[in-house]
């Protein structure tokens, strides 16, 4: 099911950026399990590829409500981090520790999914220890497989070590610069302790820039048997 090539550095630096201006704008949509997974797995490509122009959706399971935190509130959070990173909202209705994960939810989720016809689509990897990131990546894999693989598909980690286990990077991605705008995302999540749980990310951040050769990196997995690999095109040095 997954992939396993050897892990590529990919970059982009400031002379490509204008030269990728004038390169197809593409539809992506970074599914997460809860307001703030999105943020804080892959919040500087998020911010990198809205600097290109291309439209991104963050796509929660749910709402991310629990006590004594309110729905309302954590709504609010994710608005102002999406607003940051200059993206979009989205929610699939879920509710927060209580994951489905069956054939209505299936259906509903892949419509749902679909309706926004991605070109690449960013999930959370099976292996984690919260449940509702693994019924996430269920949800996603699946719609994807049913749509004829329409759609190149991503895993990114979150707290690696603590929620993603056993993640074997085939792209890093460069995020040097993107860093305090990330920052600023996971941050606007002000009820979910951010002190603790970003340095936990920026550290996972500066682990994987070592391991491809910059300051800070988001790593990703490309699913075996996507169409194309448009984030290798997109952040090609």
């Amino acid at each position: 099911m997954l992939a396993t090539a050897t892990a590529t550095a990919i970059a982009l630096g400031a002379p490509q950026a204008e030269a990728q201006s004038n390169q197809p704008k593409l539809k992506i949509v970074v599914c997460g399990g809860h307001p703030g997974d999105p943020e804080y797995g892959c919040g500087g490509t998020v911010a990198r590829l809205t600097s290109l122009g291309h439209e991104v959706v963050l796509l929660y399971l749910n709402n991310g409500g629990w006590p004594p935190t309110s729905p309302t509130e954590r709504i609010a959070e994710a608005k102002k981090a999406c607003e940051i990173l200059k993206a979009r909202p989205l929610y699939a209705d879920q509710e927060n520790g209580h994951a489905i994960v069956d054939n209505a939810h299936y259906e509903s989720y892949a419509k749902l999914l679909n309706a926004e016809k991605p070109d690449l689509v960013f999930t959370q990897w099976p292996i984690d220890n919260h449940r509702d990131h693994r019924a996430l990546t269920m949800l996603t894999y699946d719609a994807w497989k049913n749509s004829n693989q329409s759609f190149a598909l991503y895993y990114y980690e979150v707290s690696n070590g603590e929620d993603t286990l056993q993640f074997s990077p085939t792209h890093y991605i460069d995020i040097t610069d993107q860093e305090a705008m990330k920052r600023a995302a996971c941050y606007a999540h002000a009820s979910q302790t951010p002190d603790r749980y970003y340095k936990l990310q920026d550290d996972v951040a500066a682990f994987r820039g070592i391991e491809g050769g910059y300051k800070r990196a988001e790593a990703f997995i490309l699913q075996l048997r996507s169409p194309n690999d448009p984030l290798r095109l997109l952040m090609r040095p």
